[in-house]
């Protein structure tokens, strides 16, 4: 289908601008503003809850990134290759790891609580204020807002926050505050060590940044995508009468084929750079640990670097690549709540054309006349008519047609 032919096929579902796939930085940036006011919003009213998670997230950090600390210092003070072992340290070293992992679950148990009762009660909020809001616009914007975009704002969108929300944004903080601490506790154990490991990074850094270049502009696609989708189910089904009438099915099947077709090309889009950036990056994190592994072996035999610290190293060296490797999922989720986030921003900042008055007049006791005094009629920028004047007495009725 040409570029015409879908731009003529999508006019009547209320196509808004809000569905460019690509912006330029001026609207990208305006997006990303708007995105974050909302999210600003969403979060004041849980900001001594969201602190009381960002330390616990520090206390579950610190806990999982001692814990290769202490295996090596176990190896080096306990066992000691080729001497005799120190029992009386080693159950110290025991007893400390035991209660670091301790500390790392009951602090991981409290923070899943609290970051879950967080995220939905801030879903609660979300769903509320864009309902009350919705009724409050004024009849132009269904003129470009079909209830089934509407319907997609309440539930698709809002459900790609709640994965961000549930699993995606505390899994992403904490991969960022890992990799920046065990990047620091690399070069810390040994530099010559972790020379050899930030060898890698730059190329961890361009396949990052050429994922999330375009993720984003995917994960654009595919929420587009599904709105069409959720359209063509709402309008049809809304209409079944109406489709059934005037035989509509064959036409309506056609479009519904169109549009998931785009669905299903948009996400085999979005896995196929998935499926890129995850083994990359696996693939760079055992290259680099079979590099540390022979170079470390080779201190080792020299006498230049113990056996606990390597075995510490290497500890370290997985749990930098983990997160890295996961971040592809979370950056997934994380890229959809971004494309839903800027979609419901976009309809909360809608204003309605006709607003309140100021200072409204309670209505005590409604006569039944209506009086129309200077009203234009129109079709978005449009007038059809102008400045009509017409009283309706009570119990009359008056069709407007056209």
């Amino acid at each position: 289908m040409s570029a015409v032919a879908t731009a003529a096929a999508d006019r009547w579902r209320g196509v808004a601008t809000e569905d460019v796939d690509e912006f330029s930085a001026s609207v990208a940036g305006l997006l990303r503003r708007r995105s974050r006011r909302l999210l600003a919003r969403l979060a004041y009213p849980y900001r001594r809850q969201i602190a009381l998670a960002g330390l616990l997230i520090l206390v579950r950090s610190t806990a999982y990134l001692s814990i290769p600390y202490l295996i090596g210092l176990g190896i080096d003070k306990g066992v000691r290759p080729g001497k005799a072992g120190d029992l009386t340290t080693l159950a110290e070293i025991g007893l400390a790891l035991i209660g670091v992992l301790v500390i790392n679950a009951l602090s991981n148990y409290v923070f899943l609580r609290l970051s879950g009762r967080i995220g939905q009660q801030s879903l609660f909020d979300l769903r509320t204020l864009l309902f009350a809001h919705v009724q409050e616009l004024s009849l132009s914007f269904y003129e470009r807002y079909t209830s089934g975009r509407i319907i997609s704002r309440l539930t698709s969108d809002v459900e790609a926050l709640n994965e961000l929300l549930a699993t995606g944004l505390t899994s992403v903080v904490t991969s960022l505050l890992s990799v920046i601490a065990i990047t620091a506790i690399l070069i810390h154990l040994d530099p010559r060590l972790g020379v050899v490991a930030l060898v890698a990074m730059p190329l961890v850094l361009a396949l990052t940044w050429w994922f999330r270049h375009n993720s984003a502009r995917s994960y654009r696609a595919v929420r587009r995508a599904i709105v069409l989708v959720i359209v063509q189910y709402v309008e049809s089904l809304g209409g079944i009468r109406a489709v059934h009438a005037f035989r509509r099915e064959p036409r309506n099947q056609q479009i519904f084929e169109d549009v998931n077709g785009r669905y299903r090309d948009a996400n085999i889009w979005s896995n196929r750079l998935a499926s890129t950036f995850g083994p990359g990056i696996s693939l760079l994190g055992r290259l680099t640990t079979a590099a540390v592994l022979l170079f470390g072996g080779y201190l080792v035999v020299e006498g230049q670097l113990t056996l606990g610290v390597l075995t510490a190293f290497v500890l370290y060296l997985r749990q930098f690549f983990e997160p890295m490797q996961d971040l592809s999922q979370f950056y997934n989720i994380f890229q959809a709540a971004g494309a839903a986030l800027e979609k419901l921003a976009g309809v909360i900042e809608e204003a309605p054309t006709v607003p309140e008055p100021a200072s409204p007049v309670q209505l005590t006791q409604a006569r039944g006349a209506i009086a129309f005094e200077g009203v234009t009629f129109a079709y978005l920028d449009k007038p059809v008519l102008h400045d009509i004047n017409i009283e309706i007495p009570a119990g009359q009725i008056v069709a407007l047609v056209g």
